[in-house]
Protein backbone atom coordinates (compact mmCIF):
# COMPACT_ATOMS: atom_id res chain seq x y z
CA UNK A 1 0.00 0.00 0.00
CA UNK A 2 1.88 3.26 -1.49
CA UNK A 3 1.32 6.63 -0.67
CA UNK A 4 -0.40 7.24 -3.98
CA UNK A 5 -2.82 3.87 -3.18
CA UNK A 6 -3.90 5.44 -0.03
CA UNK A 7 -3.90 8.87 -2.41
CA UNK A 8 -6.24 7.33 -4.88
CA UNK A 9 -7.94 6.08 -1.66
CA UNK A 10 -9.14 9.71 -0.74
CA UNK A 11 -9.53 10.67 -4.16
CA UNK A 12 -11.89 7.82 -4.93
CA UNK A 13 -13.98 8.95 -1.88
CA UNK A 14 -14.06 12.30 -3.02
CA UNK A 15 -15.02 11.64 -7.10
CA UNK A 16 -18.02 9.70 -5.19
CA UNK A 17 -18.61 12.49 -2.38
CA UNK A 18 -18.90 15.11 -5.66
CA UNK A 19 -21.36 12.31 -7.77
CA UNK A 20 -23.90 12.54 -5.14
CA UNK A 21 -23.84 16.21 -4.95
CA UNK A 22 -25.03 15.90 -8.67
CA UNK A 23 -21.66 17.11 -10.38
CA UNK A 24 -21.52 17.11 -13.80
CA UNK A 25 -20.02 13.38 -14.01
CA UNK A 26 -18.07 12.95 -16.80
CA UNK A 27 -16.44 16.48 -15.32
CA UNK A 28 -15.45 14.56 -11.65
CA UNK A 29 -13.91 11.18 -13.52
CA UNK A 30 -12.23 12.95 -16.05
CA UNK A 31 -10.74 15.49 -12.94
CA UNK A 32 -10.29 12.39 -10.55
CA UNK A 33 -8.25 10.40 -12.97
CA UNK A 34 -6.34 13.42 -14.02
CA UNK A 35 -5.46 13.70 -10.89
CA UNK A 36 -4.42 10.62 -9.95
CA UNK A 37 -2.22 10.15 -13.02
CA UNK A 38 -0.22 13.24 -12.28
CA UNK A 39 0.13 11.86 -8.49
CA UNK A 40 1.85 9.19 -10.13
CA UNK A 41 4.00 10.97 -12.09
CA UNK A 42 2.24 9.38 -15.46
CA UNK A 43 -0.24 12.00 -16.61
CA UNK A 44 0.67 10.60 -20.24
CA UNK A 45 -1.43 7.56 -19.40
CA UNK A 46 -5.02 9.46 -18.88
CA UNK A 47 -4.24 11.00 -21.99
CA UNK A 48 -3.44 8.37 -24.25
CA UNK A 49 -6.57 6.52 -22.02
CA UNK A 50 -8.70 9.66 -23.49
CA UNK A 51 -7.71 9.58 -27.00
CA UNK A 52 -8.16 5.70 -27.06
CA UNK A 53 -11.82 6.01 -25.54
CA UNK A 54 -12.39 8.30 -28.00
CA UNK A 55 -11.85 6.44 -30.43
CA UNK A 56 -13.37 3.00 -30.44
CA UNK A 57 -15.11 3.08 -33.56
CA UNK A 58 -17.01 -0.81 -32.54
CA UNK A 59 -18.80 1.38 -29.60
CA UNK A 60 -18.99 4.53 -31.78
CA UNK A 61 -21.11 2.71 -34.74
CA UNK A 62 -23.52 0.53 -31.80
CA UNK A 63 -24.04 3.51 -29.81
CA UNK A 64 -24.64 6.32 -31.99
CA UNK A 65 -26.58 4.19 -34.53
CA UNK A 66 -29.11 2.85 -31.14
CA UNK A 67 -29.28 6.54 -30.32
CA UNK A 68 -30.14 8.29 -33.47
CA UNK A 69 -32.70 5.27 -34.08
CA UNK A 70 -34.46 5.63 -30.33
CA UNK A 71 -34.96 9.30 -31.35
CA UNK A 72 -37.10 8.66 -34.25
CA UNK A 73 -39.24 5.76 -32.82
CA UNK A 74 -42.34 4.92 -30.31
CA UNK A 75 -43.96 1.82 -29.41
CA UNK A 76 -46.25 2.75 -26.98
CA UNK A 77 -49.86 2.50 -28.29
CA UNK A 78 -49.94 -0.77 -29.51
CA UNK A 79 -48.86 -2.34 -26.25
CA UNK A 80 -51.10 -0.29 -24.07
CA UNK A 81 -54.44 -0.71 -25.93
CA UNK A 82 -55.42 -3.45 -24.35
CA UNK A 83 -54.48 -2.72 -20.58
CA UNK A 84 -57.44 -0.46 -19.50
CA UNK A 85 -59.64 -2.82 -17.81
CA UNK A 86 -56.58 -4.90 -15.69
CA UNK A 87 -56.94 -3.23 -12.73
CA UNK A 88 -54.82 -4.15 -10.15
CA UNK A 89 -52.86 -6.14 -12.62
CA UNK A 90 -51.86 -3.54 -14.54
CA UNK A 91 -49.42 -2.45 -12.07
CA UNK A 92 -47.08 -5.42 -13.31
CA UNK A 93 -48.29 -4.70 -16.78
CA UNK A 94 -47.06 -1.65 -16.97
CA UNK A 95 -43.73 -2.81 -15.86
CA UNK A 96 -43.65 -5.08 -18.30
CA UNK A 97 -44.39 -2.99 -20.98
CA UNK A 98 -42.07 -0.83 -20.03
CA UNK A 99 -39.06 -3.23 -19.83
CA UNK A 100 -40.22 -4.59 -23.00
CA UNK A 101 -40.05 -1.07 -24.80
CA UNK A 102 -36.94 -0.59 -22.85
CA UNK A 103 -35.16 -3.09 -25.22
CA UNK A 104 -35.76 -1.09 -28.27
CA UNK A 105 -35.47 2.14 -26.68
CA UNK A 106 -32.26 1.91 -24.34
CA UNK A 107 -32.50 4.69 -23.12
CA UNK A 108 -34.04 4.88 -19.59
CA UNK A 109 -34.97 8.52 -19.92
CA UNK A 110 -35.80 8.15 -23.27
CA UNK A 111 -38.02 5.59 -22.51
CA UNK A 112 -39.58 6.46 -19.60
CA UNK A 113 -40.66 9.91 -21.65
CA UNK A 114 -42.05 7.60 -24.54
CA UNK A 115 -44.04 5.28 -22.24
CA UNK A 116 -44.98 7.68 -19.09
CA UNK A 117 -47.43 9.90 -21.55
CA UNK A 118 -50.01 7.24 -22.26
CA UNK A 119 -49.27 4.80 -19.23
CA UNK A 120 -49.52 7.38 -16.36
CA UNK A 121 -53.54 7.74 -17.09
CA UNK A 122 -54.20 4.60 -17.61
CA UNK A 123 -52.78 3.53 -14.19
CA UNK A 124 -54.26 6.64 -12.54
CA UNK A 125 -58.07 6.33 -13.99
CA UNK A 126 -57.33 2.36 -12.34
CA UNK A 127 -57.14 3.75 -8.66
CA UNK A 128 -53.47 3.52 -8.78
CA UNK A 129 -51.29 6.52 -6.45
CA UNK A 130 -49.02 9.06 -8.05
CA UNK A 131 -46.35 7.14 -6.44
CA UNK A 132 -47.14 3.82 -7.88
CA UNK A 133 -47.63 4.48 -10.91
CA UNK A 134 -44.03 6.25 -11.24
CA UNK A 135 -42.55 3.12 -9.57
CA UNK A 136 -44.32 1.11 -11.76
CA UNK A 137 -42.97 2.61 -15.04
CA UNK A 138 -39.43 2.89 -13.04
CA UNK A 139 -39.63 -0.84 -12.46
CA UNK A 140 -38.81 -1.47 -16.18
CA UNK A 141 -36.64 0.97 -17.24
CA UNK A 142 -33.45 -1.55 -17.25
CA UNK A 143 -34.97 -3.63 -20.16
CA UNK A 144 -32.53 -2.27 -21.55
CA UNK A 145 -29.75 -5.08 -20.57
CA UNK A 146 -31.41 -7.35 -23.60
CA UNK A 147 -31.00 -4.29 -26.21
CA UNK A 148 -28.04 -4.70 -28.68
CA UNK A 149 -27.98 -0.93 -28.80
CA UNK A 150 -27.37 -0.56 -25.09
CA UNK A 151 -23.54 0.29 -24.54
CA UNK A 152 -22.67 -1.98 -22.42
CA UNK A 153 -23.37 -5.00 -24.21
CA UNK A 154 -21.34 -3.42 -27.18
CA UNK A 155 -18.60 -2.82 -24.36
CA UNK A 156 -18.38 -6.51 -23.04
CA UNK A 157 -18.26 -8.22 -26.44
CA UNK A 158 -15.37 -5.90 -27.71
CA UNK A 159 -13.46 -6.72 -24.27
CA UNK A 160 -14.51 -10.02 -24.20
CA UNK A 161 -14.10 -10.46 -28.36
CA UNK A 162 -17.41 -12.41 -29.14
CA UNK A 163 -20.94 -10.26 -30.52
CA UNK A 164 -23.34 -8.21 -29.43
CA UNK A 165 -26.47 -11.17 -29.31
CA UNK A 166 -23.12 -13.54 -27.91
CA UNK A 167 -22.67 -11.45 -25.06
CA UNK A 168 -26.85 -10.55 -24.18
CA UNK A 169 -27.32 -14.40 -24.18
CA UNK A 170 -24.49 -14.60 -20.84
CA UNK A 171 -26.76 -12.38 -19.15
CA UNK A 172 -30.17 -12.39 -21.00
CA UNK A 173 -31.83 -15.77 -18.57
CA UNK A 174 -30.81 -13.71 -15.48
CA UNK A 175 -32.24 -10.36 -16.90
CA UNK A 176 -35.08 -11.70 -17.57
CA UNK A 177 -35.41 -13.42 -13.68
CA UNK A 178 -34.78 -9.58 -12.66
CA UNK A 179 -37.15 -7.94 -14.30
CA UNK A 180 -39.72 -10.35 -13.07
CA UNK A 181 -38.68 -10.16 -9.59
CA UNK A 182 -38.94 -6.07 -10.13
CA UNK A 183 -42.64 -6.89 -11.83
CA UNK A 184 -43.46 -8.91 -8.81
CA UNK A 185 -41.85 -6.44 -5.99
CA UNK A 186 -42.78 -3.21 -7.05
CA UNK A 187 -46.46 -4.53 -6.99
CA UNK A 188 -46.39 -6.14 -3.51
CA UNK A 189 -44.95 -2.97 -2.26
CA UNK A 190 -47.48 -1.05 -3.99
CA UNK A 191 -50.13 -3.22 -2.24
CA UNK A 192 -48.57 -2.86 1.16
CA UNK A 193 -48.12 0.69 0.68
CA UNK A 194 -51.72 1.46 -0.16
CA UNK A 195 -51.24 2.19 -3.70
CA UNK A 196 -54.29 0.92 -5.38
CA UNK A 197 -58.07 2.35 -4.69
CA UNK A 198 -60.44 1.68 -7.21
CA UNK A 199 -62.42 4.59 -7.26
CA UNK A 200 -60.22 7.31 -5.93
CA UNK A 201 -59.33 9.60 -8.51
CA UNK A 202 -61.96 12.06 -9.94
CA UNK A 203 -62.15 13.10 -13.85
CA UNK A 204 -61.48 16.18 -12.76
CA UNK A 205 -58.04 15.49 -11.52
CA UNK A 206 -56.70 13.50 -14.51
CA UNK A 207 -55.51 14.81 -18.33
CA UNK A 208 -57.43 13.78 -21.17
CA UNK A 209 -56.36 9.96 -21.79
CA UNK A 210 -54.01 9.47 -24.66
CA UNK A 211 -56.16 8.19 -27.72
CA UNK A 212 -55.24 4.10 -27.59
CA UNK A 213 -57.34 2.48 -29.38
CA UNK A 214 -56.17 4.00 -32.94
CA UNK A 215 -53.24 1.91 -33.26
CA UNK A 216 -51.33 1.36 -36.76
CA UNK A 217 -49.13 -1.82 -36.16
CA UNK A 218 -46.64 -0.89 -39.00
CA UNK A 219 -45.60 2.10 -37.36
CA UNK A 220 -45.80 0.70 -33.61
CA UNK A 221 -43.44 -2.14 -34.62
CA UNK A 222 -40.70 0.03 -35.98
CA UNK A 223 -38.51 -0.02 -32.74
CA UNK A 224 -38.45 -3.49 -33.28
CA UNK A 225 -37.11 -4.03 -36.73
CA UNK A 226 -33.55 -3.70 -35.60
CA UNK A 227 -33.37 -6.21 -33.01
CA UNK A 228 -35.78 -9.02 -34.88
CA UNK A 229 -32.88 -8.44 -37.87
CA UNK A 230 -30.12 -8.92 -35.46
CA UNK A 231 -31.66 -11.93 -33.23
CA UNK A 232 -32.52 -13.75 -36.69
CA UNK A 233 -29.72 -13.00 -38.67
CA UNK A 234 -27.20 -14.16 -35.55
CA UNK A 235 -29.77 -17.05 -34.60
CA UNK A 236 -31.41 -18.55 -37.79
CA UNK A 237 -30.92 -16.49 -41.12
CA UNK A 238 -27.20 -16.03 -41.96
CA UNK A 239 -27.79 -14.49 -45.00
CA UNK A 240 -29.10 -11.63 -43.28
CA UNK A 241 -26.31 -11.04 -40.33
CA UNK A 242 -25.31 -7.70 -39.51
CA UNK A 243 -23.44 -5.31 -36.94
CA UNK A 244 -25.75 -3.21 -34.70
CA UNK A 245 -25.16 -0.12 -36.83
CA UNK A 246 -26.43 -1.60 -39.97
CA UNK A 247 -29.31 -2.70 -38.32
CA UNK A 248 -30.18 0.32 -37.08
CA UNK A 249 -29.82 2.26 -40.37
CA UNK A 250 -32.41 -0.63 -42.03
CA UNK A 251 -34.61 0.26 -39.17
CA UNK A 252 -34.89 4.06 -39.48
CA UNK A 253 -35.41 3.16 -43.34
CA UNK A 254 -38.15 1.17 -42.61
CA UNK A 255 -39.80 3.63 -39.94
CA UNK A 256 -38.87 6.60 -42.74
CA UNK A 257 -40.94 4.62 -44.96
CA UNK A 258 -43.96 4.07 -43.14
CA UNK A 259 -44.25 6.95 -40.70
CA UNK A 260 -44.95 9.13 -44.29
CA UNK A 261 -42.28 11.52 -42.26
CA UNK A 262 -40.53 14.81 -43.68
CA UNK A 263 -37.34 13.05 -45.00
CA UNK A 264 -35.04 16.69 -43.93
CA UNK A 265 -36.69 16.53 -40.64
CA UNK A 266 -36.37 12.83 -40.02
CA UNK A 267 -32.67 12.96 -41.33
CA UNK A 268 -31.99 15.65 -38.45
CA UNK A 269 -33.10 14.13 -35.53
CA UNK A 270 -31.55 10.83 -36.13
CA UNK A 271 -28.05 12.69 -36.53
CA UNK A 272 -29.30 14.78 -33.51
CA UNK A 273 -29.57 11.04 -31.61
CA UNK A 274 -26.32 10.01 -33.14
CA UNK A 275 -24.68 13.06 -31.68
CA UNK A 276 -26.46 12.71 -28.21
CA UNK A 277 -25.33 9.07 -28.23
CA UNK A 278 -21.59 10.26 -28.44
CA UNK A 279 -21.85 13.40 -26.51
CA UNK A 280 -23.42 11.71 -23.40
CA UNK A 281 -23.39 7.59 -23.56
CA UNK A 282 -19.70 7.99 -25.04
CA UNK A 283 -19.01 10.53 -23.21
CA UNK A 284 -19.14 8.91 -20.00
CA UNK A 285 -17.00 5.60 -21.32
CA UNK A 286 -14.29 8.29 -21.82
CA UNK A 287 -14.41 9.88 -18.76
CA UNK A 288 -14.86 6.59 -16.90
CA UNK A 289 -11.12 5.46 -18.84
CA UNK A 290 -9.44 8.63 -17.88
CA UNK A 291 -10.97 7.50 -14.23
CA UNK A 292 -9.67 3.83 -14.52
CA UNK A 293 -6.17 4.84 -16.03
CA UNK A 294 -6.14 6.91 -12.95
CA UNK A 295 -6.49 3.80 -10.40
CA UNK A 296 -4.28 1.81 -12.38
CA UNK A 297 -1.33 4.22 -12.53
CA UNK A 298 -1.96 4.74 -8.72
CA UNK A 299 -1.39 1.16 -8.04
CA UNK A 300 -4.95 0.88 -6.39
CA UNK A 301 -6.29 -1.77 -9.28
CA UNK A 302 -3.45 -4.24 -8.72
CA UNK A 303 -4.38 -4.02 -4.77
CA UNK A 304 -7.96 -4.51 -5.40
CA UNK A 305 -6.88 -7.69 -7.90
CA UNK A 306 -4.68 -8.99 -5.46
CA UNK A 307 -7.59 -8.95 -2.81
CA UNK A 308 -10.15 -10.55 -5.15
CA UNK A 309 -7.86 -13.44 -6.20
CA UNK A 310 -8.09 -14.61 -2.57
CA UNK A 311 -11.06 -15.78 -3.24
CA UNK A 312 -14.23 -16.42 -5.47
CA UNK A 313 -16.74 -15.06 -3.02
CA UNK A 314 -15.52 -11.58 -2.45
CA UNK A 315 -15.05 -11.66 -6.33
CA UNK A 316 -19.09 -12.50 -6.72
CA UNK A 317 -20.22 -9.77 -4.19
CA UNK A 318 -17.31 -7.32 -5.28
CA UNK A 319 -18.37 -8.13 -9.32
CA UNK A 320 -22.08 -6.90 -7.91
CA UNK A 321 -22.12 -5.27 -5.09
CA UNK A 322 -19.73 -2.84 -5.92
CA UNK A 323 -21.01 -1.56 -8.79
CA UNK A 324 -25.34 -1.86 -7.36
CA UNK A 325 -24.11 0.34 -4.51
CA UNK A 326 -21.77 2.78 -6.72
CA UNK A 327 -24.97 3.02 -9.03
CA UNK A 328 -27.28 3.78 -6.41
CA UNK A 329 -24.95 6.76 -4.84
CA UNK A 330 -23.89 8.34 -7.88
CA UNK A 331 -27.40 7.68 -9.77
CA UNK A 332 -25.26 6.69 -12.65
CA UNK A 333 -25.26 2.77 -13.35
CA UNK A 334 -23.40 3.35 -16.50
CA UNK A 335 -20.61 5.12 -14.62
CA UNK A 336 -20.19 2.68 -11.99
CA UNK A 337 -20.17 -0.60 -14.69
CA UNK A 338 -17.75 1.44 -16.98
CA UNK A 339 -14.99 2.17 -14.45
CA UNK A 340 -15.31 -1.24 -13.03
CA UNK A 341 -15.50 -2.67 -16.53
CA UNK A 342 -12.57 -0.97 -17.62
CA UNK A 343 -10.01 -1.41 -14.31
CA UNK A 344 -11.15 -5.08 -13.15
CA UNK A 345 -13.14 -7.06 -15.65
CA UNK A 346 -10.21 -7.86 -18.12
CA UNK A 347 -8.23 -9.22 -15.44
CA UNK A 348 -11.08 -11.51 -14.41
CA UNK A 349 -9.71 -14.52 -15.59
CA UNK A 350 -6.44 -14.33 -12.44
CA UNK A 351 -9.51 -14.84 -10.06
CA UNK A 352 -11.46 -17.92 -11.83
CA UNK A 353 -13.84 -15.73 -13.62
CA UNK A 354 -14.96 -15.19 -17.11
CA UNK A 355 -14.56 -11.75 -18.63
CA UNK A 356 -18.25 -11.79 -20.25
CA UNK A 357 -19.39 -12.57 -16.86
CA UNK A 358 -18.36 -10.49 -14.88
CA UNK A 359 -18.84 -7.37 -17.33
CA UNK A 360 -22.64 -8.52 -17.80
CA UNK A 361 -23.00 -8.78 -13.99
CA UNK A 362 -21.19 -5.55 -13.51
CA UNK A 363 -23.40 -3.64 -15.79
CA UNK A 364 -26.93 -5.65 -14.21
CA UNK A 365 -25.95 -4.48 -10.97
CA UNK A 366 -25.07 -0.89 -11.95
CA UNK A 367 -28.40 -0.75 -13.64
CA UNK A 368 -30.23 -2.25 -10.72
CA UNK A 369 -28.74 0.04 -8.24
CA UNK A 370 -29.82 3.44 -10.56
CA UNK A 371 -33.44 1.99 -10.59
CA UNK A 372 -33.62 2.87 -6.57
CA UNK A 373 -31.13 5.95 -6.63
CA UNK A 374 -33.33 8.40 -5.79
CA UNK A 375 -31.48 11.18 -7.45
CA UNK A 376 -31.18 9.51 -10.86
CA UNK A 377 -32.82 11.51 -14.47
CA UNK A 378 -35.14 8.96 -14.61
CA UNK A 379 -36.89 8.77 -11.55
CA UNK A 380 -36.84 12.69 -11.56
CA UNK A 381 -38.29 12.44 -15.16
CA UNK A 382 -40.65 10.18 -14.07
CA UNK A 383 -41.59 12.06 -10.52
CA UNK A 384 -42.30 14.98 -13.35
CA UNK A 385 -44.32 13.21 -15.82
CA UNK A 386 -47.01 11.43 -12.99
CA UNK A 387 -46.55 15.07 -10.52
CA UNK A 388 -44.81 13.55 -7.65
CA UNK A 389 -42.65 15.68 -5.31
CA UNK A 390 -40.35 13.33 -4.09
CA UNK A 391 -38.35 10.73 -5.28
CA UNK A 392 -37.66 8.80 -2.32
CA UNK A 393 -41.15 7.50 -2.64
CA UNK A 394 -40.36 5.77 -6.03
CA UNK A 395 -37.21 4.45 -3.67
CA UNK A 396 -39.56 3.31 -1.17
CA UNK A 397 -41.40 0.75 -3.63
CA UNK A 398 -38.27 -0.39 -5.52
CA UNK A 399 -35.39 -0.70 -2.77
CA UNK A 400 -36.42 -4.30 -1.76
CA UNK A 401 -36.96 -5.63 -5.14
CA UNK A 402 -33.60 -4.38 -6.61
CA UNK A 403 -31.77 -5.36 -3.23
CA UNK A 404 -33.62 -9.41 -3.45
CA UNK A 405 -32.57 -9.05 -7.63
CA UNK A 406 -28.37 -7.59 -6.99
CA UNK A 407 -28.21 -10.58 -4.56
CA UNK A 408 -29.87 -13.00 -6.82
CA UNK A 409 -27.49 -11.99 -9.56
CA UNK A 410 -24.20 -12.45 -7.00
CA UNK A 411 -25.42 -16.08 -6.04
CA UNK A 412 -26.43 -16.89 -9.80
CA UNK A 413 -23.90 -15.40 -12.47
CA UNK A 414 -21.07 -17.04 -11.11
Amino acid sequence: MTWTVWAAIVIVILTVAALIKRYETRLVLLASGFLMTCLSLDPMQGLNAFAKSMTNSGLIMAICSAMGFAFVVHLVKLLSAPLSKLGLLLIPAATAITYFICIAIPSAAGCAAAVGPTMIPLLRRAGVSRPGTAAAILGGTFGSMLSPGLSHNAYVAKMANLDVIQTIGVHMNYTLVCGAISMIGVTIMCILLGDYKPGSVSEDELAEESDVQRVNILKALAPLVPVLILVTGNLWIPAIKMGVAQAMIVGAIYTLAVTLSDAQAFSKRFFAGMGNGYGEVLGIIIAAGVFAAGLKASGLIAVFIEVLRGSNEIARWGGSLGPFVMGVITRSGDAAAFAFNEAVTPHAPSFGMAVPTLGTMAALAGALGRMMSPISGVAIVICGLAGVSNPIELTKRLAIPMIIAVIFVALAMV
